[in-house]
Formats: C-alpha cells, structure tokens, sequence
C-alpha cells in the first residue's frame, strides 16, 4: 500500500516538470483529482490499520482514485484543446 504511493508521490514530482505545458483547466482538474485521490488514500489507509478492509481492498481504493485522477486531468487537457481550438477560429 505505502509502495503504491510512494510511487504516486514520485509520479506526481515528474509531472510538475511538465506543468509549464499544461493549460488552467487541466491544471485545475490534476489538482482537483490529485486532492481526492490522496483524501481517499488516508482514507483507505485509516479504514486498513482499523481492520475494516484488507490491505487490498485498500489499495483497490486508492488506485480507483488515481484513475479518477487521470480521468479529470484529462477531461481538463480536453477543454484546454476545445477553448484553444476556439481561440484560433
């Protein structure tokens, strides 16, 4: 579970060297998504330590989280495209 977002962690310090890249929307949605998917990790790590969920079911939390991440960063990347897309018209 820890090596799990460990991992995440290190995922997220590399995308910060490609953040110039990156328009407000999907900055925006990345925050967004990155904030719930670490709400959800504690979340999932408290609900573990208690004994109320296995240590996969933990980690099954949390990486449905960060694919809701992923999702709503790319969602924002898609805005930042259609509003790039309109500017040029």
């Amino acid at each position: 579970m820890k090596t799990v977002f460990k991992t995440t962690m290190i995922a997220a310090a590399l995308t910060f060297g490609l953040a110039a890249c990156e328009g407000p929307n999907e900055n925006a949605m990345e925050d967004a998504g990155e904030q719930n998917a670490e709400m959800v990790n504690d979340q999932a790590e408290a609900m573990e330590d208690a004994g109320a969920i296995s240590d996969d079911q933990a980690e099954a939390m949390t990486e449905n989280a960060e694919d809701k991440a992923d999702a709503m960063e790319e969602q924002g990347e898609a805005m930042d495209e259609g509003a790039t897309t309109t500017e040029t018209m």
